[in-house]
């Protein structure tokens, strides 16, 4: 499943549209990672190469827990720590734990061993 690819697109619109409660630069909603159309510019390339690392992490979770799931999950740890976290309660979710301690790790997806965010739950 390693050698599964996102395929990646640039559009603000979109984004605009997805974003609820914050502003958000990109998100995995399988198979394909939608980005703001500024990581295309030069200046924002390396943001961007982090943040598509960052959103191939989550399509990688995805393919393991076979896609549903994976959203099933995010959404019911995300109302579980909510009430102890607040708004802190996103950057707390196993998944984005390890998305983010990752992130600017280009190799971290080469070894990564399946199922990696269930250590990072609690």
């Amino acid at each position: 499943m390693k050698n599964l690819k996102p395929y990646v697109i640039y559009n603000d619109k979109i984004l605009d549209r997805l974003s609820w409660f914050f502003k958000i630069g990109g998100i995995a909603l399988f198979p394909v990672i939608i980005l703001r159309e500024r990581y295309q510019q030069k200046r924002y390339l390396a943001k961007g190469e982090k943040t598509i690392n960052h959103e191939t992490i989550h399509f990688q979770q995805a393919l393991e827990l076979l896609i549903i799931p994976f959203y099933v999950l995010y959404i019911l740890e995300w109302l579980l720590k909510l009430p102890f976290y607040g708004k802190g309660a996103y950057r707390n979710i196993s998944f984005e734990r390890e998305a983010y301690g990752n992130e600017g790790d280009t190799n971290y997806l080469v070894g990564r061993k399946r199922y990696n965010w269930l250590t990072l739950i609690f």
